[in-house]
């Protein structure tokens, strides 16, 4: 066998090679190591920390140690530019809770060529080899993204820079809003611009300095818009529900003042937004229905906005006007308060005598106490008053909850009444001058003067006991103790109540139904109205006129008569009254009580100033009222009132007669869904129903309910959508008329298909293209021809509140060219193809 001539039989020679051969092997190894380890650095953090020397490029992001947060590069929406933050790591819409470089975003030219590194001790963001951002610190070992969402610089010392000192809009538990350290860091929340740029918008959530213990909104840095009242005992009182689940936490040391918070359940994912609108929002994650839960939001009424009714003023959501002055106290120019303006508030009947031991105070209760930056607290409580007499400036005093009080120097600024089982409410004691008291001041003057008044008073009780008595027994159709309107004014309490009105029906049998609402003489809201004048006349629907009531203390109601040629009988009647004495929801209009007398049937509700919707939305000089901001207001208003009567309230509830002239404005042009003639109430396990009696507006109807009686929630996501189509267009449904005769869902279909859907928008709307884009395509998503296609309006509210949610692509809509409510339904052989008739259908019948 010929042996093989590289291979020596020398011992010696073959330990060389073998020896030589190891040595290749291990330095083969060390480099495959070393390029294992700069490649891991590069492609791969899976640990959620950045070391000195790694890099964090454009295509990849790290996750916290147990997968809770994940950082990394985003562009927001359909944006073009490109931002590092942090957002939740299993939750499937992106919600970005973080970002870094907010106000310097990058280019998506520079995109590919970007990345986040540790170097020289700092953490730089390079686009193109530019710095766009940096976290400086000099001494930082690493940067680690943790399970609380905090973004930290840290060495063997600790912690030395962390996101939470910088937040963006998102509140996190855990984080602070307030000052830190001798240097006063100051800590807030800033709006994004809009959802599509997180630069630094106009609005901030914020403390201050030498505000005490309170949260404050400001738009532009110092215009107030909105503030918590005083913290006391874990509790705000302008954030009572919030209160109900989150624990906050109010700090003050040499080093630091602040506000923190936490969960009470652990397990329960929450976040405290300010959004681009200047709303703050309290939302938690439900991992059932996997959607954001807006839990509450602020400013949730007019009275939450500072300073409405200027100072030394109660603002008091359920009176009309809401704005009062305090005890002691007239309207600084009356003519400006006739006109419902209420900013330069109320001014003291007597002046203050100065330094004066023997002041006097009225008490006022349950109140969110006043906003003053000159607020002084003493520790001593029983000293409070005698400090606040003595002291010039001391305008009223308080309760700090802490065995102490608060003196309030100056004009009381942001007053508003609370319920008065709030447990957030305080008692204020407002400094009077004593003359000024009622029942006090001259005693010589006040005895004459009382028994004049007691005389006088004992007559025109006499008269009208008289009066009301001889009325009574002239009245046969009166059967039951009917409350004067009137009287209400006279805080006559307790029996307003009538739980056992005898109503006679159309066969005049008597019909012993169940009210809990106030019922009313018919002659007292005749009066009232100024009997029906033309001059109080609101508008008039389907069921009758409204009109405009004032009562003896200037208060403005609005007074519904049903007509007695209209549809709407006691059932819808009784429907209406009993339905919305139950709910209670900022976006449902208030009822007040109501009258049963004869044949009339009246409601009695609050007063809107701002009348409907379609008031403003259809009129060309009007509609310029309503710009993209507002409108965006209004829908998310709608929404939460259609989602409160669907999923929220004790009952639940299908409206069946939605439409934009059923959308009341109030003074702030906060939408509130009214008319609950034709609502039904569904039970539990319920998901649809069926009705012979079809009611309802043509162009709000869904087609399964004019064509086939059956309704369900999904009928109310069709009108929605109707309403949204018709706020981003400012056009009607039922009287577009557009090429081949089609509705304004067929046109805003043909639009969709052919990829100008932007032409939909009213064209006196100054806005951004992916905005109303968004919106038109969750219109149109609700007006699919199939009710399984459309959303929830838990699932519409997701989508409007959260504009990271994934849209579905529409399917095609019902009533566009081909198949409208009047082919389709053979019963209405008259119905017009293009009717531009916007009256409620009372009742559908064959012909």
């Amino acid at each position: 066998m010929e042996k093989n001539p590289i291979i020596s039989d020398d011992p010696m020679i073959f330990k060389m090679v073998k020896r030589r051969s190891t040595k290749s092997m291990f330095r083969c190894f060390c480099f495959l190591l070393l390029m294992f380890m700069f490649f891991s650095g590069c492609l791969c953090i899976g640990s959620g920390t950045i070391l000195a020397g790694q890099s964090l490029f454009s295509n990849q992001t790290i996750i916290s140690k147990d997968g809770k947060f994940e950082l990394g590069f985003f562009a927001p929406g359909n944006a073009s530019n490109f931002y590092v933050g942090i957002w939740y790591k299993n939750i499937p819409a992106r919600t970005v809770v973080w970002v870094a470089n907010r106000n310097n975003p990058i280019p998506q030219s520079s995109h590919s060529n970007s990345r986040l590194a540790m170097s020289e001790g700092n953490l730089y963001l390079y686009a193109n080899s530019v710095t766009i951002w940096a976290a400086e610190t000099s001494n930082a070992s690493e940067a680690v993204i943790l399970d609380t969402g905090n973004f930290v610089l840290r060495n063997a010392s600790g912690i030395i820079w962390q996101s939470f000192d910088y937040p963006t809009d998102t509140w996190l538990p855990g984080a602070s809003v307030g000052f830190r350290g001798f240097s006063n860091t100051e800590m807030k929340l800033i709006s994004w611009r809009n959802p599509e740029d997180p630069g630094i918008g106009a609005y901030s959530l914020g403390m201050e300095l030498n505000g005490g213990s309170e949260l404050f909104i400001n738009r532009n840095g110092s215009e107030r818009r909105w503030r918590s009242g005083v913290w006391e005992g874990g509790a705000f009182p302008s954030l009572s529900r919030g209160s109900n689940f989150l624990n906050f936490t109010y700090v003050s040391r040499d080093d630091a003042v602040y506000l923190t918070y936490n969960v009470y359940n652990e397990g329960l994912i929450s976040r405290i937004v300010i959004d681009f609108l200047g709303q703050l929002r309290l939302l938690a994650w439900s991992e059932a229905s996997q959607v954001w839960i807006l839990y509450e939001t602020q400013p949730s009424n007019a009275c939450q906005q500072y300073a409405l009714c200027g100072p030394n003023a109660i603002c008091d959501i359920r009176n009309s006007p809401t704005c009062g002055c305090l005890v002691g106290f007239v309207p600084r120019v009356r003519q400006e308060w006739d006109l419902f303006d209420f900013s330069s508030g109320c001014v003291r009947t007597r002046p203050l005598q100065c330094a004066s031991e023997n002041a006097d105070f009225i008490k006022v209760s349950s109140i969110r106490l006043p906003a003053n930056p000159e607020s002084l607290e003493i520790r001593r409580r029983n000293i409070c008053r005698i400090v606040c007499s003595v002291n010039c400036t001391c305008h009223a005093y308080a309760d700090n909850g802490a065995g102490g009080c608060l003196l309030f120097n100056g004009d009381l600024l942001d007053l508003e009444r609370l319920s008065s089982n709030s447990s957030a409410g305080g008692d204020l004691y407002v400094r009077m001058d004593p003359v000024a008291l009622p029942g006090k001041g001259n005693r010589s003057f006040v005895l004459p003067l009382a028994l004049a008044v007691s005389i006088t008073a004992g007559i025109l009780v006499s008269c009208f006991c008289l009066c009301y008595l001889r009325r009574k027994l002239k009245s046969k159709a009166s059967h039951g103790a009917h409350q004067n309107l009137l009287l209400l004014d006279l805080n006559s309490n307790g029996t307003a109540y009538n739980k056992h009105n005898s109503v006679r029906n159309g066969n005049g049998q008597e019909n012993n139904n169940q009210y809990e609402l106030p019922i009313f003489n018919f002659s007292s809201i005749v009066a009232a109205t100024n009997d029906f004048s033309i001059t109080n006349k609101l508008g008039e629907g389907g069921f009758g006129p409204v009109y405009k009531g004032e009562l003896l203390n200037k208060q403005f109601v609005a007074v519904k008569r049903l007509s007695r040629r209209s549809g709407q009988g006691l059932e819808e009647f009784r429907n209406e009254t009993e339905l919305i004495a139950k709910l209670q929801h900022r976006n449902l209009v208030g009822i007040l009580g109501c009258c049963i007398e004869k044949d009339e049937k009246i409601l009695v509700y609050e007063y809107m100033p701002n009348k409907s919707l379609d008031f403003f939305l259809f009129d060309a000089t009007k509609k310029e009222v309503l710009d993209w901001t507002r409108r965006v207001h209004i829908i998310e208003g709608i929404a939460q009132g259609l989602l409160y009567l669907h999923h929220y309230s004790r009952l639940r509830i299908v409206h069946r007669d939605l439409k934009a002239s059923n959308i009341l404005l109030d003074a702030e042009m906060n939408p509130k869904i009214s008319d609950f003639g034709m609502a039904r109430i569904f039970g539990g396990n319920d998901s649809q129903a069926n009705t012979k009696r079809i009611v309802g507006t043509y162009g709000y109807m869904s087609p399964e309910y004019a064509m086939e009686g059956l309704f369900s929630v999904k009928s109310d996501v069709f009108a929605f959508g109707v309403l949204m189509l018709e706020i981003i267009s400012g056009k009607k449904n039922a009287g577009f008329h557009g090429s081949d005769c089609l509705s304004l869902l067929g046109h805003a279909w043909n639009l969709w298909e052919h990829d100008r859907v932007l032409e939909l928008v009213d064209p006196i709307l100054d806005v951004s293209c992916s905005r109303p884009l968004r919106y038109i395509q969750i219109g149109l998503l609700c007006v699919q021809d199939r009710p399984a296609d459309r959303p929830l309006i838990s699932d519409v509210a997701a989508m409007l509140n959260n504009e990271q949610t994934a849209l579905a692509s529409p399917h095609h809509p019902a009533y566009t060219a081909g198949r409208t409510l009047a082919n389709a339904n053979p019963r209405e052989s008259k119905v017009e193809l293009c009717s531009i008739n916007n009256m409620t259908v009372s009742l559908m019948e064959a012909r």
